[in-house]
């Protein structure tokens, strides 16, 4: 019994005609009466009476065609499913990233990539850079986005690193606003707000400053780049951050006006890592996401 012999069934069932089922299904005559004549062969009885060159469904047919449509409709949404999954129209994904760019950047880079994908579904769970890498490392989630740590579990965790250059964030108030650039000397002393001194970046700062024989005045000390905008917008601090912060802060702050970004010639550099597990396959529909997110990623280096 295959689905070329059920629709033809269905067909006639509907119609009560050989003629009109071939022709609903595109199909010639002799086809479908050649389908319903090799049905009843397995079956093992007629399904139809023949009288006065019309056709008469017996009682069981009615059973039959009950089973058959059921069939026919469970393969009609199999097929809509696998024509969704390879259109990349269904699925899940599951990420896990380091807590600033998830307030913002990436909810908003999700929303954009599931639009019109209304039966993609995405979890996004925030966490530290490490504790994010740990979970990666026990293949639970399909993509994250973490500090770029050469050493952690390169054999359990795939490394995509990328770099950004920072920019120097600057309240509008302050006179370096005015400024096309900002150096180390121009913060020589002047109050900043930075990340812990165990990021990579406090010690890129600590390394330049020190290099060039000034003093570096950490007046606030932040986890994440987002709160130190805060202190820039009050113009308590000037702040280097990383375009991925000034993107999220440019799309989302009703107070723009209050800091400018300008390039800082120092070159401190932040490095972030795409990581995907080692040891379990992604769907491609995963993969078509780390796609999207390295390359709305690389518009901002």
């Amino acid at each position: 019994m295959n689905l070329k012999q059920l629709r033809a069934f269905k067909e006639i069932m509907v119609t009560g005609s050989v003629s009109k089922a071939a022709s609903n299904l595109f199909r010639t005559q002799p086809a479908v009466s050649s389908q319903l004549a090799s049905l009843e062969e397995e079956v093992g009885m007629p399904l139809f009476e023949r009288r006065e060159g019309r056709l008469h469904p017996v009682p069981e047919a009615e059973y039959i065609l009950a089973e058959a449509t059921e069939i026919l409709e469970k393969v009609e949404n199999l097929q809509d499913s696998l024509t969704r999954v390879k259109n990349l129209n269904v699925g899940r994904i599951n990420m896990v990233a380091m807590i600033s760019p998830s307030i913002f950047f990436l909810p908003q880079l999700i929303s954009r990539f599931v639009q019109n994908k209304e039966h993609v579904d995405v979890s996004l769970f925030s966490h530290s850079s490490f504790q994010a890498q740990q979970l990666m490392s026990a293949q639970r989630y399909d993509v994250g986005l973490v500090d770029h740590v050469e050493s952690v579990a390169p054999s359990l965790i795939h490394h995509d690193p990328l770099d950004f250059k920072c920019v120097c964030a600057v309240p509008a108030s302050d006179p370096l606003a005015q400024n096309k650039t900002i150096c180390a000397q121009d913060l020589d002393n002047k109050p900043l707000a930075m990340l812990d001194g165990s990021h990579a970046i406090h010690e890129q700062l600590e390394s330049i400053f020190k290099t060039n024989d000034l003093t570096l005045n950490k007046r606030f000390e932040t986890q994440y780049f987002l709160p130190q905008l805060s202190f820039v917008e009050n113009g308590l601090a000037c702040a280097i951050v990383d375009p991925i912060t000034v993107a999220s802060y440019q799309a989302n702050s009703r107070n723009q006006d209050q800091i400018v970004f300008l390039p800082f010639t120092s070159h401190v550099t932040f490095s972030i890592s795409i990581v995907t597990p080692a040891h379990r396959p992604l769907s491609t529909l995963a993969m078509m996401f780390v796609k999207y997110l390295k390359s709305e990623l690389q518009t901002l280096q």
